[in-house]
Order: C-alpha cells, then sequence, then structure tokens
C-alpha cells in the first residue's frame, strides 16, 4: 500500500501536475494540503475519474486539506481538538483501506517572536495530545502532511541562516521530537538515516530550485503497527521540476499488506 503526502499550493493551479503524477505514481492514499479554496472548489469530478475518492476540509483563498483514497473513507474529523474557536482548516482525519491517516498542514509560525510563532506552537500542543489519544487505539497510523519543521541540521541547507526561522527554532523541534516520542516513526529518516541534501520544498525565490537550496519539512510518521509493515518511503523531486510547479514535492511510503 503507497501513501504519498504533498502540499500541492493551491489546487486549482497545480491540478494539472497532480492528475499527471497521480496517473505516474499511482498512490494508494494521497494526503494534500494548501488546498486554497473551499470544498464547493475542490475538482471532485477529475480526480474521481483517476479513481479516487475525496475527504475534503476547505478554506477560502488559505489552508485546506484533503484525503484521496482508491479505498472508500470514513471521515473521522475535520478539525484538530482542543480548540473550538480554531477555523483554520489544516487537519483531517480519516479511516480508508485499512489504516488511520490525518493530513497535516501545521502553521509556518514566521514570524518570530509572535503571534503566529505562539499559534504554530500551541496547534502543535493539541497534535501532541490527539496523536497521544491516537496511539492509544493501536491501530496502523499515518500521520502525514507538510509540518513546517526542520527536524535537524541536516533537513535545512543552511542551518546558521535558519537558525532564528520558526521552521528551525528549538521550540518547533521539541515538540516534534515529542510526537516521535509516543512512539511515532519518521519513516523517511528511518529509512534514510544518513540521507544528504534530502529537501521537500524549495522556495521560488532566489533560485533555489536551480541550486538545490532546500528544506525537509514534509513527513510521514507511523504508529508502531503501520512502522511495522513499512518497506520504502522517499521523495520524488520529479514534480518540483515541471512547470508551474509547487514549491513542495510529494514524500511516499510503501507498507506491505
Amino acid at each position: 500500500m503507497k501513501i504519498a503526502t504533498w502540499n500541492v499550493n493551491s489546487i486549482k493551479a497545480r491540478l494539472p501536475n497532480v492528475v499527471a503524477w497521480l496517473k505516474k505514481a499511482a498512490p494508494d492514499v494521497a494526503l494534500l494540503q494548501e488546498l486554497k479554496t473551499v470544498e464547493d472548489g475542490f475538482p471532485f469530478l477529475e480526480l474521481e475519474e483517476l479513481g479516487y475518492n475525496c475527504a475534503v476540509a476547505g478554506q477560502k483563498s488559505y489552508n485546506g486539506v484533503a484525503v484521496l483514497s482508491k479505498h472508500p473513507i470514513e471521515i473521522e474529523t475535520k478539525v484538530l481538538p482542543g480548540n473550538d474557536s480554531d477555523e483554520q482548516a489544516r487537519y483531517l482525519e480519516a479511516f480508508t483501506g485499512g489504516i488511520r491517516v490525518a493530513s497535516i498542514y501545521l502553521p509556518n509560525g514566521n514570524p518570530t517572536p509572535g503571534e503566529k510563532f505562539d499559534y504554530k506552537l500551541a496547534w502543535m500542543a493539541r497534535l501532541i495530545e490527539h496523536a497521544r489519544g491516537l496511539m492509544a487505539l493501536d491501530e496502523a497510523v499515518i500521520l502525514g502532511g507538510d509540518y513546517n519543521v526542520c527536524p535537524t541540521d541536516a533537513d535545512v541547507f543552511d542551518p546558521a541562516g535558519w537558525a532564528d526561522d520558526a521552521l528551525c527554532r528549538p521550540e518547533s523541534r521539541a515538540r516534534f521530537r515529542e510526537l516521535l516520542w509516543l512512539g511515532y516513526t519518521e519513516a523517511f529518516r528511518t529509512l534514510h538515516p544518513d540521507a544528504a541534501r534530502a529537501w521537500s520544498f524549495w522556495d521560488y525565490q532566489r533560485g533555489a530550485w536551480q541550486q538545490d537550496n532546500g528544506v525537509r519539512i514534509d513527513h510521514l510518521l507511523l504508529s508502531p503497527m503501520a512502522a511495522d509493515r513499512l518497506v520504502a518511503c522517499e521523495i520524488d523531486k520529479g514534480p518540483r521540476g515541471q512547470q508551474k510547479a509547487s514549491d513542495h514535492t510529494p514524500v511516499w511510503c510503501e507498507l506491505e499488506d
């Protein structure tokens, strides 16, 4: 079973790229982020024609997450518990193909310090508590998405230059480690512990893609029952080199049946 995560940076603007990649890579489940559309504006028809069921938590012009699956989808929740006043569409959890998945678009948090960084840390604290509860279910769980966190200096092309960025701040990294300490396995680094310059995001500015100046912020976190089945995890750089590309590229993992 192949599960992918991809921040598409506007599903409408990237639809041809998304369709092309889904046809080529054929993941069983695709977790999408930063849709930048409400549910009514989501291209259900085009994706259903590829054989995918779709579940969407949308928001006008910002955020938005989705789960695509070749299996039936049972939506568990479209909001991250812990703050009833939070209206940002950043979390969608569903049960499909025998596994529980969540598409996550964690807040960026810049600039630091400030309200946006405080919101990021509070959001991560809520995610940790919810992920703790999911661990207690003793199910195969995959928490995938754009975490907006570089877990270590090996995950950023210029550690010194990015030291004060919200993606690399020690507070962000500490909360990411808390997630792992609950018992989750970070799929890519587990299978590629020494991989260098393994990025999933390249800025549109300053020739980042051309110079391969990127960061690794898109992650797949697996519960023990999912991690026991993990046989592969890769970053597919191909879509980032296409015309009108998202600034992120897909990351996928494979679980044996």
